[in-house]
């Protein structure tokens, strides 16, 4: 019985000895894994006075906000929980195009209160003008958009995740979506009526 004791308290001895050499720090809650694949596209078309080209995976639904109106339509990226809401309006005096640039704009900054910086960075080329706007921290979109003819056509988009995100948990998504929304700006072709 004295033999069995001794082995008992010679191992919690060296169990307790043993654990007492470093500090326990406990480790932070991981984040979800995504295998992010390499872009394809696929051309999208429409009635709405442009195509260009969207991921394969994303699917073009309509927007049925009390709101909407004919052109307006979501890109949902299934894989990833997010939308690209897209509103397409006619420009029908240069009154209007500057009503609706001061209508993004005003969205933009109403991400003030929970933003840690808005960027914007501005586009033009022969086929259009328009302005991509970055924000960072844990707000509601992290980045929208606008380009326009300037005669004829105006496009707003603005990505948001369809469920409450920490911004360090999707910012390999979010960077891999920018870019897409990037090539879909970049391959935008307006259609001559």
């Amino acid at each position: 019985m004295a033999n069995k004791f001794t082995i008992v308290l010679y191992c919690v001895s060296m169990l307790v000895l043993g654990s007492c050499s470093q500090d326990y720090v406990p480790k932070p809650r991981g984040f979800q894994r995504f295998d992010l694949p390499a872009p394809t596209y696929k051309t999208y078309k429409n009635d709405c006075g442009f195509e260009c080209e969207i991921p394969v995976e994303a699917v073009v639904l309509p927007d049925f906000s009390a709101q909407h109106e004919k052109c307006w339509f979501n890109i949902f990226y299934q894989p990833y929980n997010a939308t690209l809401h897209i509103s397409v309006s006619t420009v029908e005096s240069k009154e209007k195009l500057t009503k609706l640039t001061e209508d993004a704009h005003t969205l933009v900054y109403k991400h003030t209160v929970k933003a840690d910086e808005i960027t914007e960075s501005y586009l033009e080329n022969e086929h259009l003008r328009g302005v991509v706007y970055e924000i960072s921290g844990n707000t509601a979109s992290n980045f929208q958009f606008y380009v326009t003819d300037t005669s004829k056509y105006y496009v707003r988009g603005a990505l948001y995740f369809n469920v409450q995100t920490n911004i360090d948990s999707v910012a390999p998504v979010l960077a891999y979506l920018k870019n897409d929304v990037l090539h879909m700006i970049e391959t935008l072709r307006w259609k001559s009526n």
